[in-house]
């Protein structure tokens, strides 16, 4: 098993990657860190312990990180989440547990003080991390990997002509993280994760395979399916965050090169990621950008993992299964 940190913002697709996490054999998650991003850090907070007490996992820790941006005014995507970050579902937290009295930056400058087996998933605003790098530069040396869903190369943003939301939301912890980081940063970006759509069609076939877990899957995507429709005429939603998550289990599902990245942190532009794919800075490549991804593998991972079912007859059905 691979022991891994999780960061986010739990919106729709970041409790489907909780979730995915939680229950995939490959993976331990030894804490929950949120920060503010797709809803208000509290918001993020409670929709982690949903996700925990979907799971039985109430023993994972969770973690209150960062509730503005390092420098711009906050803005949530709530828009697209729902005003509860999960699709307006109602979907109510039953257990009293409490998150750890540290808050995820202390927490996470203190873990990696010494060298782990253990990496991080960024899967919201890089807030959380670019404090723990502010307090200590060489924090980030004992992380194994350090895999983020942000950014993008030739595909267009979400929350501008250029920006994917979670860099825009911050750019300047994402331009620090980018610049600082002493380790090797692995981006999932939107040019692979719009290629995971989760259409009408999966979702019926869940209803086949776990009616409980279809119910719940409706329940919370409903909302961004219409979001989809609305603003991209995309029949079904895409599921950024579950792609990080599989990708950290499974390198090989997707691939990419490495290059030096820069985050636009002013102006039109902001949240930009800046990919210096022919070297024009001749600086040395600090990311690792993917830029194709096999979407029939990921779903065979991912709805191995949420419906309980084997995956050879996951893999078996999703050949006559029409993804798009």
């Amino acid at each position: 098993m691979q022991k891994v940190i999780i960061d986010c913002d739990p919106g729709i697709d970041d409790v489907l990657a909780l979730e995915y996490a939680l229950r995939s054999p490959e993976l331990e998650v030894v804490a929950i860190t949120v920060v503010a991003g797709n809803v208000p850090v509290h918001l993020g907070v409670d929709n982690a312990f949903k996700v925990l007490e979907r799971c039985n996992r109430l023993d994972v820790p969770v973690y209150v990180g960062a509730s503005q941006p390092l420098k711009k005014p906050f803005v949530s995507a709530q828009d697209t989440h729902g005003e509860d970050g999960l699709g307006e579902s109602g979907i109510a937290r039953r257990s009293t547990v409490s998150p750890q009295s540290q808050t995820a930056s202390e927490f996470l400058q203190e873990y990696f003080a010494t060298a782990k087996d253990t990496g991080v998933i960024a899967l919201g605003p890089l807030t959380n991390i670019a404090l723990a790098l502010t307090k200590d530069s060489r924090w980030g040396q004992n992380i194994t990997r350090f895999v983020t869903m942000g950014g993008t190369y030739k595909s267009h943003g979400n929350c501008s002509p250029v920006a994917e939301f979670n860099y825009w939301c911050d750019p300047d912890a994402a331009a620090l993280v980018y610049q600082t980081l002493p380790c090797q940063i692995e981006m999932v970006g939107l040019d692979v994760t719009r290629k995971i759509v989760f259409t009408p069609n999966i979702l019926e076939y869940t209803k086949r395979m776990n009616p409980e877990c279809f119910a719940y899957l409706q329940k919370i995507t409903r909302f961004y399916f219409d979001f989809h429709w609305q603003y991209e005429h995309i029949l079904g939603c895409v599921i950024n965050d579950p792609l990080a998550v599989a990708y950290y289990i499974d390198p090989g599902l997707c691939q990419g090169f490495e290059s030096y990245v820069a985050v636009e942190t002013e102006g039109i532009s902001i949240g930009q990621t800046l990919v210096d794919r022919y070297d024009f800075w001749q600086k040395k490549a600090n990311a690792k950008i993917l830029d194709t991804v096999d979407s029939r593998k990921f779903f065979e991972l991912f709805l191995t993992v949420i419906l309980n079912a084997p995956e050879a007859t996951i893999a078996s059905d999703l050949q006559n299964l029409r993804l798009g």
